[in-house]
């Protein structure tokens, strides 16, 4: 993982995940740390990416960043027809 800022955090879980936490880092031999960040960047990379991806168009709609619908079927028209002029073309 790349080095960043860090910051401590404190959190509470369940006994029996610490324990799964420990027996993993026993295994790898590998701190209890880098096996949760491994976790934590995992549900980023998954889950957690999708919902920011989210929160982020939300946003962008929020603050007027959009594309016009029909602007974009218009565009892709466009790019089909060219597509479909160029193989024709060919053909003939």
């Amino acid at each position: 993982m790349p080095i960043e800022d860090k910051t401590q955090i404190s959190i509470r879980i369940p006994v029996g995940m610490l324990a799964n936490f420990d027996r993993i880092a026993h295994a790898l031999d590998r701190d209890r740390t880098w096996v949760m960040l491994c976790a934590f960047k995992s549900y980023l990379d998954g889950e957690g990416g999708h919902l920011l991806e989210e929160i982020q168009g939300i946003e962008e709609l929020d603050a007027g960043r959009t594309v016009d619908f029909d602007e974009v079927l218009d565009k892709a028209d466009t790019i089909v027809a060219a597509a479909r002029n160029k193989r024709h073309a060919k053909v003939d």
